[in-house]
């Protein structure tokens, strides 16, 4: 099989085999979280679960990442708390709101959306593959995370990486010079480290992106409930 054929390959049949074991895997997760079920609350409410939800939400999308002063998570390891709301944001942006990434989701969903410039986008996934670098070498070095790192940890970024440096190196393959590969061979290098990412995310816990807006949801409305800030 030549590169065409295996780029065809890794587009095609591969790349809908590793989304299904994703959805099915996923869907299994999530079925498994929602049959937990949510105990009645029977402590009388001093305030609202709606308010306390939106300020949860609010907070998290909008200033924890990145206002140090709000936590003081900053303090204690400004690395983990700075580049991962790098990470994060850089993430997301990169696979919604990027042109190529869009057309993507619009062959797959048949709608399309607005998205943000390339000179935008671009500036944000460098700034991901810094940030990632830097949670990597956080890892090393301090000793809590390095004691807390095993073998899935260092998988999960290396499994988040791949992709990340190989579709920046498909932006720049001329430019930089610095990617061996001819670019139909970086190509097949990005879909594949995709194809593994999606068939890998359900068993492990690169899926919290999910959970995280259920335990988000439910914290917030449990602060809101009690008057408190979540």
């Amino acid at each position: 099989m030549g590169a065409t054929g295996m780029l065809a390959f890794a587009r095609g049949p591969l790349f809908y085999a590793a989304l299904l074991v994703f959805i099915a895997g996923m869907a299994y997760r999530l079925v498994s979280v929602v049959l937990l079920g949510w105990k009645r609350d029977r402590v009388p409410s001093k305030g609202s679960k709606l308010s306390g939800v939106a300020v949860s939400y609010a907070k998290a999308f909008g200033i924890l990442p990145f206002v140090p002063w709000v936590k003081h998570t900053f303090s204690r390891n400004p690395t983990t708390y700075m580049a991962g709301g790098m990470f994060h944001l850089g993430l997301f942006v990169v696979i919604f709101l990027g042109t190529a990434h869009m057309l993507v989701w619009k062959s797959l969903l048949g709608v399309g959306w607005p998205t943000l410039p390339l000179p935008i986008v671009d500036w944000l996934a460098a700034a991901t593959i810094v940030a990632m670098i830097a949670l990597f070498v956080n890892r090393l070095v301090n000793p809590v995370l390095k004691l807390l790192s095993g073998p899935a940890e260092w998988l999960n970024l290396l499994v988040v990486f791949l992709p990340m440096v190989t579709g920046y190196g498909l932006t720049h393959h001329r430019l930089l010079g610095i990617f061996p590969l001819p670019y139909e061979g970086l190509y097949i290098g990005h879909m594949m480290s995709v194809n593994i990412m999606l068939a890998w995310i359900p068993f492990s816990r690169i899926s919290h992106f999910m959970f995280y807006f259920f335990s988000r949801t439910f914290h917030g409305a449990q602060a809101g409930k009690r008057a408190v800030s979540p």
